[in-house]
């Protein structure tokens, strides 16, 4: 769907500059893109939790809180995971348009959609980070039940089973959540975020 003709973009006076510089750090979006399962959220928490004690401005957005609103009429084929990264992505602008570190939770499976989402963003406004985990262990960590009913054919196109996940070709950080715990996961890309939006 195009914009309509009648539509001009508005430039406001106070500008992405403007916002970073009362925050005190430039913006980013940080993308964690894995598995269900895999501990993206659970990450996310925790580095959203780190960088706040560091007074960092940051907004979490995590996939089942954003179907449960603005995606509630997305569904999970194909095409309804790509309008749902979309919008995500639109979202995610914004708020680095604002000053903001944002951290995305999403499963994002098909690499298209993810590199749409980086190229929505200046240069180095962007961090794709793989939680890399192997789908046997993810499955023994569902406690939502979601593999086994997707196994059982009662969830149709659930990734990493009955539809593709493409792993990132070269992210910015890869994290191996089976092997690495959490917290020093934390550390590590609280480390690479905050060399990225020093002043």
């Amino acid at each position: 769907m195009s914009a309509s003709l009648n539509i001009v973009r508005q430039v406001y006076p106070v500008s992405k500059g403007d916002r970073a510089k009362l925050n005190g750090h430039k913006p980013l979006v940080v993308w964690f893109t894995g598995l269900s399962g895999s501990g993206k959220s659970t990450i996310a928490g925790l580095v959203e939790e780190t960088l706040s004690k560091k007074g960092i401005h940051t907004y979490l957005l995590d996939g089942d809180n954003i179907r449960h609103g603005l995606n509630s009429n997305v569904d999970f084929s194909i095409e309804g995971r790509k309008e749902n990264i979309r919008r995500i992505g639109e979202v995610s602008r914004l708020f680095a348009d604002a000053g903001v570190v944002v951290l995305t939770a999403f499963i994002s499976p098909l690499r298209a959609d993810r590199d749409m989402v980086r190229g929505l963003l200046p240069v180095g406004e962007f961090m794709e980070i793989f939680v890399n985990c192997p789908i046997e262990i993810c499955e023994a960590r569902d406690v939502k039940g979601l593999y086994k009913k997707a196994r059982a054919g009662e969830i149709r196109d659930f990734t990493g089973i009955s539809s593709p996940f493409e792993p990132p070709l070269s992210p910015e950080i890869t994290i191996h959540s089976d092997r690495i715990p959490a917290e020093d996961s934390t550390n590590i890309i609280v480390e690479k975020i905050m060399s990225y939006i020093k002043p």
